[in-house]
């Protein structure tokens, strides 16, 4: 929503979630932001099967693709998957499966068009996974990499594909939890963002510090690693 509020001005866009009947006050405020026309279309990321006739109708009533930001996931249970399998595929399904087939059929569909933009949101979790939360950050991992291989094979269609790897956000998934160092907040996800797609860069660390502290990260032994908290 922060980032579809910073894009809205002068854009036609859509907003696509499930229970989509009760996004008013999201619609109102992309409205106030300067968008031309806001609209609504049910999606669930976890029905594969319904991506494809998704964008391909969201094309159809509203034009060509502009900029796609793919923003959904889960943190799930980290205790609970650690017994309960069917738990910890739910979270990898969502966080990862979904992931790879909304942006393997907005890949195509921008491909086709010959332009368009990509946001991609990973996450530090998935840089070296941790014991901590090591289901979620697997699955982070996963899409990390595929985004990357993404990114690469877009290169000269007129596609291109912004990797957006925050650290730990102040939001509705981590309510109730303890913000981590270099914590940010939607807004100051968003801003960056943004900043780095009018740059048209390929990837982002937010906040920038993140970056160095990644190689520290995985220059860490075995032994101490396993000491890191979440």
């Amino acid at each position: 929503m922060e980032v579809a509020v910073r894009l809205a001005p002068g854009r036609t866009v859509v907003l696509a979630a499930r229970r989509s009947g009760d996004l008013s006050t999201q619609v109102e405020r992309v409205r106030a932001s300067g968008a031309r026309r806001v609209e609504t279309v049910e999606f669930d990321a976890d029905d594969l099967g319904s991506h494809g006739t998704l964008l391909a109708d969201v094309a159809a009533a509203y034009g060509p693709l502009g900029t796609v930001v793919i923003a959904f996931g889960i943190l799930g249970d980290q205790k609970l998957a650690e017994s309960d399998a069917a738990h910890a595929v739910a979270v990898v399904h969502t966080d990862y499966v979904a992931q790879v087939s909304v942006l393997t059929h907005v890949a195509t569909a921008l491909r086709a068009q010959g332009h368009g933009h990509i946001v991609v949101f990973s996450s530090i979790a998935g840089m070296r996974v941790r014991k901590a939360n090591y289901v979620y950050g697997s699955a982070k991992a996963g899409l990390d990499g595929f985004a990357s291989g993404l990114t690469d094979a877009l290169h000269g269609s007129g596609v291109s594909l912004l990797l957006v790897r925050p650290g730990f956000v102040i939001g509705s998934m981590t309510e109730g939890m303890k913000p981590a160092p270099f914590s940010s907040t939607p807004g100051e996800v968003a801003d960056a963002t943004v900043r780095a797609l009018a740059r048209g860069k390929a990837r982002v660390w937010i906040p920038g510090i993140l970056s160095p502290i990644n190689i520290v990260m995985n220059l860490l032994p075995a032994w101490l690693w396993r000491k890191m908290p979440r």
